[in-house]
């Protein structure tokens, strides 16, 4: 009896869905480079389960979704989270004064928090 309870009991383990939730952005600094290009260091937080699961990139989008850059992760961060990785000379068009920063992972896409920045202030303001 107690074989077969414990036999229940791991396959349940192994079959329990995944807790990793979605990808967050939890901080970003946006800095303009010499040359008018932007260098973005973006904090993302999310719970990697390993090469299953895990946070894969994040992008940065103007309003209407056009997306000026993106930056792939390699492998998963289990040990450091939150993490923050850097992407410099992402070109911004002008007239574009904010943008916003998503983070993807592996499972659930795109999804989780997301974080505005004002790049340059808006004539009047």
């Amino acid at each position: 009896m107690r074989a077969v309870l414990l036999a229940f009991l791991v396959s349940g383990l192994c079959a329990a869905p995944s807790m990793a939730g979605e990808a967050d952005v939890v901080d970003v600094v946006a800095t303009q480079e010499a040359g008018g290009t932007w260098r973005f260091d973006v904090t993302v937080r999310h719970d990697d389960e390993g090469w299953d699961h895990y946070a894969d990139a994040w992008e940065i989008r103007g309003a209407d979704g056009t997306v000026y850059g993106t930056r792939t992760l390699l492998h998963p961060h289990e040990n450091e989270q939150p993490f923050t990785r850097s992407l410099g000379g992402v070109a911004i068009p002008e007239g574009v004064d904010a943008v916003e920063i998503a983070a993807h992972d592996s499972v659930h896409a795109f999804g989780g928090r997301t974080m505005r920045v004002t790049l340059r202030e808006t004539a009047g303001d």
